[in-house]
């Protein structure tokens, strides 16, 4: 096979998927076809490939970093839970099933021949493999079903660079610990350590990398520094749910201020897709906080409802923490005074309709009344719509247009588009218009049309989201199953110009976003900081 290293850690969020993309990144600028590989990822946050796939995001970052389009190859199995004991699992990009922990143990010699034979079509094609374990490798309940951490690194053939993330503590135990958990075989294949997250003069800590060493017999390949304000989408919403995602403040229910934007998201207990907000986190004069309960909700000019992975049982959550009634008030404010934009993505869509319907015991079963703020209806249906989309987005979501038109996907009126939209839907929910039942709505005022208005649309008609406006005709409350709205750089300008427009703010020059900046500075800080001579060698590339 192809040479190949792959990055294990000893806990999760150690750092392991960026170190990954870093490496892939500098890789590729030596010209050599690099491909990244994760056997089996457990997150919320995913991406839909071009050809309707879904893998998890954080190797669709490690491929954009290798130069390459997301391929399925790259994580044969995704595991995206839906509660403390199952999830639905996802196997070369389709779901096959939802399952607990016992069902899914019976499952995996299938999806460890699914794992094999993904990474022996993908290797054939590269010059190197780099891989990602996930968790540590010396979890030894979990060792005998191992397809991820050691026992892939055997079948690959890959030496393992066992990283430490020093600074949450213990960094050293840590690393001493997991050798000592691992079988003779397993720490023959480690082949040096990496301390990633490091503040300081790593200088002072040359005594205890000697000693440990000298226990280990393993090199330390060189300690990484903590890059602050890194704007790269994360593997999954441990950051998210720890409240230290650089641009995102965790509750801080705080003033206003003249030239602030202020938004609020919602930090379900299932979140998913958090990645949506990362085009946002980065901008000048915004500020992202994350809220949990109505106590930290504050004057937000904008209120994000994001996805969610369990869409009723995030619905509940609502309700029980009392900001489902600070939402409302929030709808209804903001279409009575023409101030504030609520916004749902996906299950936040949902969430804001009237009624969510779950036949076939996808989430929690049974019929659950949603927020009643949209006059839509949900059904969640077997098979999962995973699609990139291309479309046209109203004027009415980014300016202050005359209201008009009838709200079908082909009115010019409306579809006079303020700015392209493009992104991917990952969903079970099929959702439609109320017609006519206004009454099902839980925003009774002179605003509220009979009918909610498609606000998006793709490049067919097909409608991708809907909203209400208020009567200058600007939508107040949207949503959309899009996801990744928010990345292209007009049409998120052009949305936080006309909430700045509202609040009589004056104009803020926006921040791009791009990947490919901070990738190459993620790969620049690596390369100074690792001993690569030492890493290349391995490789047989010296």
């Amino acid at each position: 096979m192809s040479p190949a290293i792959m990055f294990q850690g000893t806990c999760s969020n150690a750092g392991k998927s960026l170190l990954t993309a870093a490496l892939c990144r500098l890789l590729a600028r030596r010209g050599l076809r690099v491909v990244p590989f994760k056997a089996q990822n457990m997150a919320l946050n995913s991406f839909v490939t071009a050809d309707g796939k879904e893998m998890g995001r954080a190797q669709a970052l490690q491929a954009a970093a290798c130069g390459l389009a997301a391929d399925v190859r790259m994580n044969p199995v995704l595991l995206k839970p839906t509660s403390n004991t199952g999830s639905q699992v996802i196997v070369m990009g389709e779901p096959v099933g939802q399952m607990r922990v016992g069902a899914y143990l019976r499952y995996k010699p299938e999806a460890w021949k699914a794992v094999r034979r993904a990474y022996r079509s993908l290797a054939a094609e590269a010059d190197v493999v780099v891989l990602e374990g996930a968790g540590s490798p010396a979890e030894i309940n979990l060792k005998a079903h191992d397809i991820v951490n050691m026992r892939m690194a055997r079948y690959a053939r890959a030496h393992v660079a066992l990283v430490a993330d020093i600074d949450r503590g213990g960094a050293f135990a840590a690393l001493a610990g997991t050798m000592a958990l691992l079988t003779r075989a397993e720490r023959a294949r480690v082949a040096g350590f990496i301390l990633n997250k490091f503040r300081g003069d790593p200088t002072l800590l040359d005594p205890a990398l000697q000693t440990l060493t000298r226990r280990t017999g393993k090199p330390f390949w060189g300690v990484v520094p903590m890059l602050e304000n890194l704007r790269l989408p994360e593997e999954d919403s441990v950051s998210f749910k720890m409240g230290i995602t650089p641009g995102l403040r965790m509750g801080e229910c705080l003033p206003a201020t003249a030239d602030m934007l202020d938004i609020v998201v919602l930090d379900l207990p299932h979140i998913s897709n958090a990645t949506d907000l990362d085009a946002l986190r980065q901008e000048p004069g915004l500020r992202l906080r994350i809220v949990r309960c109505a106590e930290d909700w504050g004057h937000p000019h904008a209120v994000i409802v994001p996805g969610s992975r369990n869409t009723v049982a995030d619905l509940r959550f609502l309700r029980a923490t009392g900001l489902a009634d600070a939402i409302l008030h929030f709808a209804r404010t903001g279409l009575e005074t023409s101030r504030g934009v609520l916004v749902g993505i996906c299950g936040g869509l949902q969430m804001l309709g009237s009624v969510i319907a779950d036949p076939l015991t996808l989430e929690e079963g049974g019929s659950e009344r949603g927020l009643g703020i949209l006059p839509l209806a949900t059904r969640l249906e077997a098979d999962k719509k995973l699609l990139r989309v291309t479309g046209r987005a109203c004027a009415c979501l980014t300016a202050n247009v005359p209201s008009g038109g009838s709200g079908a996907a082909t009115d010019e009126k409306l579809l006079v588009p303020a700015q392209e939209v493009e992104g991917y839907e990952i969903h079970h929910g099929r959702t439609v218009p109320l017609s006519g039942q206004v009454e099902s709505c839980s925003l009774p005022c002179e605003s509220v049309t009979q009918q909610p208005r498609v606000i998006m649309a793709d490049l067919s008609g097909r409608p991708l989201g809907w909203g209400l406006c208020d009567s200058a005709g600007r939508a107040r409350v949207w949503g959309s199953y899009v996801h990744g709205l928010f990345d292209a750089d007009a049409f998120r300008h052009a949305f936080l110009a006309s909430l700045r427009d509202d609040n009589g703010m004056p104009p803020f020059e926006g921040a791009p976003y791009a990947l490919g900046p901070e990738l190459d500075r993620l790969a620049d800080t690596v390369e100074k900081s690792l001993d690569m001579p030492a890493i290349y060698g391995l490789l047989g590339l010296c």
